[in-house]
């Protein structure tokens, strides 16, 4: 019997960023879902198939200072979402991650979520700069190419 997309999405998640092993990397439980969903409702998205999701992403609408303290590597991404106050006026977004199943790749799916996402955000805060700590090359090519598309500065944190 197939797994359903959501396990597989799940273990490719732990797979890929190894959260359990990394302590500086936030873990998306029922907490950090509702502390994303507080922060802004386009926070989280995914695109599913009868069988749940095949792609997902994760933002963080937050502020410029908490911005640099993250990328001096003052504060990790779990004080990123800790520290973001939740109802303030966000002028910057982090791009924490985005994931799709093998199988869908190349379609364009994350970069749709995530432009999504970000469209959302832009219509109720004065975005002015993108974030980003990649993990892949694909990570890479995506930040870059959503800064592009709204013509924002991309920072990345470097490994």
């Amino acid at each position: 019997m197939p797994q359903d997309n959501l396990h597989r999405m799940v273990r490719l998640a732990e797979e890929f960023f190894d959260t359990k092993g990394d302590p500086e990397q936030l873990s998306v439980t029922e907490e950090v879902m509702e502390k994303l969903r507080s922060l802004h409702p386009a926070s989280m998205g995914e695109e599913t198939d009868g069988n749940g999701p095949i792609a997902w992403m994760l933002v963080i609408p937050t502020t410029h200072d908490l911005m640099g303290q993250f990328l001096e590597k003052e504060i990790n991404e779990r004080e990123l979402l800790d520290r973001t106050p939740v109802g303030g006026t966000y002028d910057a977004i982090y791009l924490c991650s985005a994931l799709v199943l093998p199988e869908f790749r190349g379609r364009g799916l994350a970069r749709r979520l995530v432009t999504r996402a970000i469209r959302s955000i832009c219509e109720e805060h004065p975005i002015r700069d993108l974030f980003v700590w990649t993990f892949s090359v694909e990570g890479k090519k995506l930040a870059r190419s959503v800064a592009l598309e709204f013509n924002l500065p991309l920072h990345e944190r470097a490994p």
